[in-house]
């Protein structure tokens, strides 16, 4: 079956440049190796960067024995929930695609905070009119 997303559908993909998620498939996918929740797909801004730097979390310098590039704001990338959640409660937490998040978050994190920095729903039923 599927992994799904936040909103109840089908998981979409976050990001393939650079390739994200947890398994390298473009995917926030999870499983149990994945101790960390990879499961937020967010779009890094500076603040986002810069505070993960902070508390530990280097997500710009690139390392390539992880297959990992390193981060420029407005790239997206599948983050922990335990380090987005410490950035939403220090007031920098990087803007959610909610529909390449995956459903396995809301273990950990509430759907309104999700909510609160959503960039890919519209704000009321009448915006997707055209």
């Amino acid at each position: 079956m599927a992994e799904r997303n936040v909103l109840g559908g089908e998981l979409e993909p976050c990001g393939t440049d650079p390739l994200t998620g947890f398994f390298r498939d473009g995917c926030c996918s999870t499983g149990p190796e994945d101790l960390g929740s990879h499961t937020i797909c967010a779009v890094v801004t500076a603040e986002f960067l810069e505070h993960q730097r902070s508390i530990g979390n280097d997500l710009s310098t690139p390392m390539p024995q992880y297959r990992f590039p390193g981060l420029v704001p407005g790239d997206r990338w599948c983050v922990t929930a335990r380090n987005w959640a410490i950035a939403f409660n220090d007031g920098v937490a990087a803007p959610v695609v909610l529909a390449a998040t995956n459903e396995k978050v809301l273990e950990l994190i509430p759907l309104e905070a999700l909510q609160q920095l959503a960039v890919d729903v519209p704000d009321t039923p009448a915006d997707l009119e055209g």
